[in-house]
């Protein structure tokens, strides 16, 4: 019997535990999603969340292990989220990483959540051709990758400010769709028309993104018009992100020859990102690589996968919590 991986994910919002093997299946996988306890507040709050992973990160490991059938003896290692993210959410789970290492005597190995997310398009089915130039799009964060293979990365850019996931959200919460924004404004933008020139920063600059400047100008633009209609601002919105994610994944392609584009995080599950990510793709003849909507989101499956990078390579980077290391540290 192959041995497996636990992976726990405990970065922000979802408390998630999961069993994977080497080659990416996903034996048993569990995630407690908090979004009802923080649409009140319009985005999460950060004492809520650490009390709501301390109460379920337990029976979801536990439930994780019953579903897959297994105990201690068939886990070769624990694999935790080590950054970034919320301190008190992440100590929750490098804590219960650590006692669970102590007591099986397993190795714990801490893993960049981001370079969970790039793995994440490899789950179930190997899909990403070397080299590959990967876009993450999530709430936390927006970069752009180059991937030679799967333990060699180099970060091409980032955003400056606001991810676009955060864009999403806050604009939701500006046209009263709650949280999170991303799946309502994508389906409002539907009905609407992209008629309003919001700007597009550093379009035409780098592969960096900056997010803040579009976010204000819809801002801006509901406080002054009269009758302004919610739908044609989603429309142009989203016009306005999916141009400057094309614009930036184009550029990234042309100085970065790559046989596939990888586009992952929770945003990567936007119909509309995905559908002009293949337009490009099919454009420019570059396979385009995408993991199943279940583990676009955060989950403990792909910090499970990235785990299993680390064993092969016998390294095990250190399971502290620091919120200032970045995709390339290690």
């Amino acid at each position: 019997m192959q041995d497996l991986v636990l992976g726990i994910e405990s970065s922000c919002d979802d408390t998630a535990a999961a069993l994977v093997d080497a080659n990416g299946v996903v034996v048993a996988s569990v995630k407690v999603t908090q979004t009802e306890i923080h649409r009140p507040y319009g985005g999460v709050y950060p004492e809520l969340a650490s009390r709501a992973h301390v109460a379920e990160i337990v029976p979801a490991l536990h439930q994780t292990l019953l579903d897959a059938g297994v105990g201690p003896e068939r886990i070769r290692a624990i694999g935790v989220t080590r950054g970034p993210g919320l301190i008190g959410p992440l100590l929750v789970g490098l804590n219960t990483a650590a006692g669970l290492g102590m007591g099986w005597s397993l190795p714990v190995i801490g893993i960049n959540h981001l370079r969970g997310h790039l793995r994440s398009a490899d789950l179930e089915a190997p899909r990403v051709k070397y080299p590959a130039t990967v876009l993450l799009v999530s709430g936390g964060h927006t970069i752009l990758a180059y991937m030679e293979h799967p333990s060699a990365i180099r970060l091409l850019g980032t955003t400056r400010d606001d991810s676009v996931g955060e864009a999403y959200d806050k604009v939701g919460r500006m046209l009263g769709l709650g949280y999170p924004g991303g799946p309502p404004v994508d389906r409002l933008a539907k009905t609407g028309q992209a008629s309003i020139p919001f700007p597009r920063p550093m379009l035409h600059s780098g592969l960096d993104f900056s997010l803040s400047g579009l976010k204000s100008a819809v801002s801006r633009y509901l406080e002054d018009a009269v009758e302004a209609s919610y739908a044609d601002v989603a429309a142009s919105f989203v016009q306005a992100i999916l141009e400057l994610l094309v614009v930036k994944c184009r550029r990234a392609l042309a100085e970065n020859p790559s046989a596939s584009l990888v586009i992952v995080g929770g945003v990567a599950a936007s119909p509309q990102i995905r559908s002009a990510a293949a337009d490009l793709c099919q454009e420019l003849g570059v396979e385009l690589c995408l993991p199943p909507l279940r583990w676009a989101t955060d989950n403990a499956a792909m910090i499970a996968f990235a785990t299993w990078d680390y064993i092969r390579a016998d390294q095990h980077p250190r399971p502290v919590p620091d919120v200032r290391l970045s995709i390339v540290d290690y």
